[in-house]
């Protein structure tokens, strides 16, 4: 596959043509319950602070549980037997891991229970146009995990072109979803990437949006965007439309 002709041809639509657009969303009938990856990647989580991460996903019957793959064993156990999926992520957050390693990572986490394995590109091989190291690192990651990819391309660390490349390069790989951040770079998600990346991939593949996703009105703004999955460690400020930090929460 020529994917650097790929990514040559979608450049250039986007220089003659590229429109950003709006989604239109039903505000009565939307449960953002369903569109959350709850979400603990912090360095510092324990054992315990999981346990409450699932049990709030449980209650609040979110979409899925985002955890750092030591504790996929853990939250598979606790999530069994409901429709709360278990998340991890592969080569985070730096990207910058073999190939080898990635994949290792993603078998491992798949047969302890992953559901959904969100992976870090490779963002320096993408900046220097090694299209092929890009695309092959994110293919051996989708053939090996038999469960949905997602796509963390980092945004806050790239210019629009390379944003495109990278979603284009994604779809062509097999991945799920493109994902706008780690939360751990100098920025998080943003409107106006949220709608290039949905043009990017042409409503092939979803949109995750994560990073700096905290309120109700941030995540309904995502979802105007084209984002179709949010994550964040916010969610039950965002179901509950309460300021993180207050009430509890």
């Amino acid at each position: 596959m020529d994917v650097r002709k790929a990514v040559i041809e979608k450049l250039e639509e986007f220089k003659r043509n590229y429109k950003p657009e709006t989604v239109e969303i039903n505000l009565k009938n939307i449960s953002l319950n369903e569109y959350i990856d709850h979400t603990n990647l912090k360095p510092t989580a324990t054992t315990a602070e999981i346990e409450t991460l699932c049990k709030e996903a449980l209650d609040y019957k979110f979409k899925g549980v985002c955890v750092n793959p030591s504790f996929v064993p853990l939250v598979a156990q606790r999530l069994k037997d409901s429709q709360v999926l278990t998340v991890t992520v592969i080569g985070f957050p730096l990207g910058a891991t073999s190939t080898y390693a990635k994949v290792e990572e993603t078998k491992w986490a798949v047969e302890n229970g992953a559901q959904e394995v969100d992976m870090v590109i490779h963002i320096g091989k993408l900046k220097e146009g090694d299209y092929e190291y890009v695309y092959n690192d994110i293919k051996s990651v989708v053939e090996v995990a038999k469960v949905p990819v997602k796509v963390i391309i980092e945004t806050c660390f790239l210019t629009d072109e390379e944003k495109i490349a990278a979603c284009v390069l994604s779809r062509l790989a097999g991945a799920a979803f493109v994902k706008t951040s780690t939360g751990f770079g100098t920025g998080g998600a943003k409107f106006e990437d949220v709608q290039l990346m949905r043009w990017a991939v042409e409503g092939k593949i979803e949109v995750k949006a994560s990073g700096g996703v905290r309120t109700y009105e941030d995540a309904i703004k995502m979802l105007t965007a084209g984002a179709t999955r949010i994550g964040t460690s916010s969610g039950v400020a965002i179901v509950t439309n309460k300021v993180p930090g207050q009430g509890g929460y």
